[in-house]
């Protein structure tokens, strides 16, 4: 694996560890796919570091529980200003 894929997979977790970040939020963050973050951290950081890609994966996993959430509430807030109630 080249250098700099491996820096960046320890990059990207910091990241998404400090700031409880989504794959979509440190794929902006970093100019990249969601998909490339996401194998980043799921194969890549666990050949490179497996303790920190368990963070990672822990941070991810509960954005991904919560995903419906933060979607129901993005809609409503939609709708809400659409329809002209606030």
């Amino acid at each position: 694996m080249k250098g700099y894929i491996e820096e960046r997979a320890i990059n990207i977790a910091n990241y998404i560890i400090e700031e409880n970040a989504t794959v979509r939020q440190t794929a902006k963050k970093f100019g990249i796919s969601k998909s490339t973050v996401h194998k980043d951290v799921t194969e890549r950081l666990v050949q490179i570091n497996p303790t920190l890609a368990k963070e990672a994966r822990k941070v991810l996993d509960v954005n991904k529980q919560e995903r419906h959430i933060r979607g129901g509430l993005a809609t409503r807030e939609k709708y809400l200003h659409s329809n002209g109630r606030i």
